[in-house]
């Protein structure tokens, strides 16, 4: 069986509700499966372009309302993109694969509600005590058997679990490569992703200490940045006035800017 690729776009989105037939899906998610053990192979072979690509016709076989399935496949392919150095291209696998988790837990959590099961106001909160549900209340249980229930709440649990594992996997990884692409807006953006994830509480312990570590250049590293950038952009700015101020005999030196300490603002002078 073959289908058309799949994307990201905003023209796609309309199409996210729509469901194969059962059979259907498995067949194409089985597929896509092939496809992704192949990747991983490669992956481990070193061979990254070629991981790339097969992960991407791993992409064009799976349903693209199956969203944890899309994040993983795109956390895959940020890991890849970091290994060949190509920085924004991981960055943007990341936030796709980010993006998707995004729905994957909505998803996840509307269906809960929607079968009178544990009601959530969007967080994760792994220690919440598991309660199974009767089907009338009364402790009968005219509906599913305990046996039953509890395996859906495990499989629940595993699930959002799996989700921020995953989500922790792309934020590591986007906020490397925001670090190496440098500049004040994606070190600021590499902060933010390490503050979110020491605050998930699923870190391993090698993972934790990279992230403040992290955490402690990088306040440093963005006034740098920020520095740099505000410089380069004052530069510029004399520059385009010194073109302007040129036929007039002038130039932005005639022009002097002293802070004026009490109000934090400046005040210009000319000077010939």
């Amino acid at each position: 069986m073959t289908r058309p690729a799949s994307s990201d776009s905003d023209e796609e989105e309309v199409f996210h509700d729509a469901r194969y037939p059962s059979d259907e899906e498995a067949d194409l998610l089985n597929q896509s499966n092939t496809h992704k053990f192949e990747a991983n192979k490669l992956f481990s072979s070193a061979r990254y372009s070629e991981a790339v690509t097969t992960y991407d016709r791993a992409l064009s076989f799976c349903p693209n309302y199956l969203d944890y399935e899309i994040a993983v496949l795109r956390s895959n392919i940020a890991a890849c993109h970091l290994k060949l150095e190509d920085w924004k291209a991981a960055v943007e696998a990341a936030t796709a694969s980010i993006d998707r988790l995004d729905k994957a837990l909505s998803s996840h959590l509307q269906g809960e509600t929607a079968s009178g099961g544990r009601a959530s106001d969007g967080a994760v909160d792994n220690n919440k005590v598991v309660e199974l549900l009767d089907g009338d209340g009364d402790g009968d249980g005219d509906g599913e058997s305990e046996e039953a229930q509890l395996k859906k709440l495990q499989e629940d649990d595993k699930r959002k679990e799996d989700i921020q594992r995953i989500r922790a996997k792309a934020l590591m990884r986007r906020a490397r490569a925001k670090m190496q692409l440098g500049g004040w807006a994606n070190l600021q953006g590499a902060e933010e992703d390490y503050k979110a994830l020491l605050g998930m509480g699923n870190l391993p312990a090698q993972d934790e200490r990279i992230v403040r570590k992290a955490l402690r250049e990088l306040p440093g590293l963005i006034n740098a940045a920020r520095e740099k950038e505000v410089a380069d952009m004052m530069g510029k700015l004399k520059d385009l006035g010194n073109g302007i101020l040129k036929p007039f005999g002038l130039s932005t030196d005639n022009f002097k800017f002293v802070k004026d300490e009490k109000s934090g603002g400046y005040n210009m002078s000319f000077e010939k």
